[in-house]
């Protein structure tokens, strides 16, 4: 049984490395998440969320991989409706999966979507990247911002 529908499945290559290259890393305990909000007319046909699911072959034999594709599919199944957001979505678990309760796996999974779905919301302030909101960005990279002097045209450099 497939994950989702195929409007709701990551399928070519370019997709998943533009969600690498473009996109934010959520880091859970079990599972690191890349996803990136999609804007604009790129993939318009799909108006909902798209989940890939990548499984190394560090991670086992394919036995073992092809056990946690199973259970990582039927966790994104539960935790589906969490994401409403047009976004791309990319689910790269790590070897501990392999023993974890599927319960647990579920609420991890569960979880990364909920922190996705937060920083995906639409109130996001229009200049921020990726619909970030004030309330959603690290305290640290606020400070960070904010402590930056205002650029001035004579520390650029120009090329002719």
């Amino acid at each position: 049984m497939p994950i989702a529908p195929n409007s709701h499945r990551l399928t070519k290559h370019a997709d998943y490395q533009h969600v690498y290259q473009s996109g934010r890393r959520q880091l859970g305990k079990q599972i690191t998440c890349f996803y990136w909000l999609r804007q604009g007319d790129r993939q318009a046909v799909a108006t909902g969320p798209r989940i890939g699911l990548t499984v190394p072959k560090a991670l086992g034999k394919a036995v073992d991989r092809n056990r946690i594709k199973r259970r990582m599919r039927a966790a994104i199944r539960s935790a589906l409706p969490r994401l409403t957001a047009a976004v791309d979505v990319v689910l790269h678990p790590r070897r501990c999966v392999i023993n974890l309760d599927f319960v647990q796996l579920q609420r991890a999974v569960g979880a990364l979507f909920a922190d996705v779905a937060a920083h995906c919301e639409p109130t996001a302030r229009p200049g921020r990247p990726h619909g970030l909101t004030e309330a959603a960005r690290p305290a640290h990279l606020m400070k960070a911002a904010s402590a930056q002097p205002a650029a001035s045209t004579r520390n650029r450099t120009t090329s002719s």
